[in-house]
């Protein structure tokens, strides 16, 4: 991608002039460059763009033309997807700036103002001052080219670590293509279905169920599965057999991907494969040896109960671990050998990555036992398992913004998910009430669990969504969830 803000003289492409350009290169998903230029409009800088921006005459005076420039830019612009915010001024601006030097510039550009209406509905208002405040993002410099770039990729990082990347993907593709149906596939099929958060289903001719999915945006996900690129044969053949979709919205985000995973592990849809449920979890412990140094290995632990000492990271094989483990070694120097990806015939052999500078010698000794477990413990911090964050059971609410009458209850203690309820007063019939005083999260010095021995059983998917939403109070909020404390029902009676 390549996200691009303009400074123009004012409004009208075909009239007014950039004074400033600023973009940001994204490829696959890391920042490689940043460019700025001032340029020379060849008119006055009316009064009210130099308040606005900051920009003052000498700014522009002795900068290059766009014809300096175009060629730089266009290089830049080329094989990527050019994304801004109201990205129809900017390539409008563009556009006609290129056509004034001779050069035919085409592109289909991706507007984060589209994308913030699509992934966030529950916000009235996407203009980049409310996406600013949203976040809470820190820019230095507002209505300045390249500023307003960085906080467009601010807000595209913020969206990744809320959203799935299929999530992101789709909502990319329903902005930027209208794809076509599947033969068998009726247009009312698609008509009917919301722009809301929830549930799909996707049947054959036959009323087999082919596959469960969720999104933020029904109608957008949906379309996106009927992209021509396909990623592999699987999706083309799924796509083919498709004859009724079925749709159950949700409040928000937060009850799609509960209901998902829970349908999912419940119907054993044909194509759904990685919901499915887990017979086995396996974690990493750490261990020092003879020498000092942690060592690292891979085992296989109780489903029921997967939290324990020295033990990090919630994996649904070895080989998805050992993967893992791989890209921890690289970003934080780890040796191979002390990670057990890597045999030797001597304790004071070096590993193979030391010869390559990629290991700092802890398998042989030359790096200290204290400062190598220093960088492994700071490698696996995220992913040791996390401490429920409140006292006991939680009820959520979760509440459609708007629609305030679509709302949903969700029992859940100790990352375990008990029960949706419809009413309030089903909570007795699971041996809770309102804790009158609720307050949220609480402490961290405060932590206790109970109803420690409810039956409901560990679910790795369902871990994580909660995590998502729970362990950051900033994802609660932004999703519209309520959080209420609860206790006994037992203990709720002898207090009346």
């Amino acid at each position: 991608m390549v996200l691009l803000d303009c400074e123009t003289t004012g409004g009208k492409a075909t009239y007014h002039r950039i004074i400033e350009i600023g973009l940001l290169v994204i490829e696959n998903g890391e920042l490689v460059e940043k460019w700025q230029t001032f340029l020379d409009p060849e008119t006055t800088l009316p009064p009210f763009i130099q308040r606005l921006t900051g920009i003052s005459p000498d700014m522009v005076s002795g900068a290059p033309l766009f014809s300096d420039i175009a060629t730089e830019l266009l290089s830049k612009l080329d094989g990527g997807t050019l994304v801004a915010h109201n990205a129809r001024f900017d390539y409008g601006f563009l556009k006609n700036e290129f056509q004034r030097v001779g050069i035919s510039y085409n592109a289909k550009p991706l507007c984060s103002v589209k994308f913030s209406r699509n992934l966030y509905p529950q916000f009235k208002r996407h203009g980049l001052s409310q996406i600013i405040e949203r976040f809470k993002l820190s820019i230095v410099n507002r209505h300045r080219a390249l500023d307003d770039a960085e906080m467009i990729y601010q807000f595209f990082l913020k969206s990744t670590a809320l959203f799935s990347d299929e999530e992101i993907q789709a909502t990319c593709e329903s902005i930027l293509k209208r794809p076509a149906l599947p033969i068998k596939l009726d247009a009312s099929e698609v008509e009917k279905l919301p722009a809301s958060a929830g549930v799909y289903y996707f049947y054959d001719d036959k009323a087999v169920l082919l596959y469960i999915g969720k999104s933020v945006n029904i109608r957008n996900r949906v379309m996106s599965h009927f992209s021509s690129d396909h990623k592999n044969p699987k999706d083309l053949q799924m796509s083919s057999k498709i004859a009724h979709i079925d749709f159950q919205q949700t409040p928000t985000d937060f009850g799609a991907q509960i209901h998902e995973s829970n349908q999912i592990k419940a119907l054993f849809p044909l194509y759904n494969r990685r919901l499915r449920k887990v017979k086995k979890m396996f974690q990493y412990r750490t261990e020092p040896d003879d020498l000092g140094y942690l060592r690292l290995s891979i085992e296989a632990i109780d489903t029921d109960n997967p939290a324990a000492n020295e033990q990090f990271g919630l994996f649904r094989s070895p080989r998805q671990a050992s993967k893992k483990m791989e890209k921890l070694a690289d970003q934080y120097f780890l040796c191979h050998k002390l990670l057990g990806l890597e045999g030797s015939h001597s304790r004071t052999d070096p590993c193979f990555r030391a010869q390559l500078k990629k290991c700092f010698g802890a398998c042989c000794g030359k790096e200290a036992a204290a400062t190598y477990n220093e960088r492994m413990q700071a490698a696996l911090k995220d992913y040791q398992i996390k401490l429920w964050p409140y006292p006991g059971a939680i009820l959520i609410e979760e509440r459609d913004p708007q629609n305030p009458d679509l709302h949903s209850y969700h029992l859940v203690n100790n990352w375990r998910y008990l029960a949706k309820l419809s009413l309030l007063d089903d909570l007795y019939d699971h041996g809770f009430a309102l804790q009158s005083d609720s307050s949220g999260l609480q402490q961290q010095d405060q932590l206790q669990t109970s109803g420690g021995d409810m039956d409901s059983r560990f679910d790795l998917d369902i871990y994580f969504i909660l995590v998502r939403f729970l362990a950051n109070v900033g994802n609660s909020a932004m999703g519209h969830l309520q959080i209420h404390s609860l206790i006994f029902a037992n203990d709720h009676l002898n207090q009346s």
